[in-house]
């Protein structure tokens, strides 16, 4: 991205605060915006792709897309319908601090909450909520509209904090759930496999999300599948007497020299020095 500008209308700077239709040619395409207000774009149809810090977003129907501000973002293509929402910090300090950590939950935890896909439960509530808050914003000004505006505002953010909290807890016990499985696998094949990579075949998932839902219980996947084949290395060399050549050829190693190099990298002893102490310390 080269120049960056910014997308902010009259009204949202007098105000600080804006929804309008969104549309196909709401956003120029491929041109960069860098608002100085937080945004919520709410797609209730078509499909558009937006490049938020240069990494790729893809939005369908029924999705919510949380920028906060000074986030860069580029629409690459666009043929959505919705709701394109903005409000600055000065029109939030309008609504009560009891929503202050919502708005800090969506809008200043990191990546992973920027993209929330809705289930058909939350959508009626949601479209109701941004259809009205649309038509009170485009009302003729009444006494006390600002007020109103900003008490949408509040409801609109604890609702959608809701939806996020729900579903990472969903996404978490699914998580949960994926590394059980991975463990169950690793134990299975390892002796046919020590690549990640075949493991996120089985299970659907890429390599890379494979490495991120280990990573949030502490041990990367890799560290996973190498403590296991060091696990049945350890008990083979102490409760066999089997050649290093079967135990390696067992545990699937190209070669006995290959599986001694492995062997020592995460023990840092041979094989044949291990099951030597073993021996001599009458374990």
């Amino acid at each position: 991205m080269n120049e960056i500008t910014h997308t902010i209308k009259g009204s949202v700077l007098n105000e600080s605060f804006s929804i309008e239709p969104l549309r196909f040619n709401t956003f120029a395409l491929q041109q960069p915006y860098r608002p100085d207000y937080n945004s919520i774009l709410f797609i209730t149809g078509g499909e558009t792709i937006v490049l938020l810090d240069d990494e790729k977003v893809s939005l369908t129907k029924n999705n919510l897309l949380l920028i906060s501000k000074n986030q860069v973002y580029c629409f690459t293509e666009n043929t959505t319908v919705g709701y394109f929402l903005q409000f600055g910090n000065c029109f939030w300090d309008k609504t009560p601090i009891s929503a202050s950590n919502c708005k800090a939950v969506l809008f200043d935890s990191g990546p992973a909450s920027r993209l929330i896909e809705l289930n058909s439960t939350d959508l009626p509530e949601l479209n109701l909520l941004f259809a009205t808050i649309l038509n009170d914003f485009q009302s003729p000004h009444y006494s006390n509209k600002q007020d109103a505006l900003a008490a949408y505002l509040k409801i609109l953010i604890i609702k959608i904090a809701n939806i996020h909290a729900l579903l990472t807890k969903e996404a978490t016990l699914y998580d949960t759930k994926l590394l059980q499985i991975f463990r169950s696998l690793v134990e299975k094949d390892s002796n046919t496999s020590h690549n990640v990579s075949d493991y996120a075949q089985k299970l659907g998932i890429s390599p890379r999300k494979l490495q991120e839902v280990c990573k949030a219980q502490g041990t990367g996947a890799k560290e996973i599948i190498n403590a296991h084949l060091i696990a049945e290395a350890k008990r083979s060399l102490h409760f066999s007497s089997q050649p290093i050549k079967e135990i390696a050829a067992g545990l699937g190693f190209a070669s006995p020299y290959q599986f001694s190099a492995f062997f020592k990298k995460h023990t840092y002893n041979s094989p044949v020095a291990y099951r030597q102490q073993l021996v001599e310390t009458d374990i």
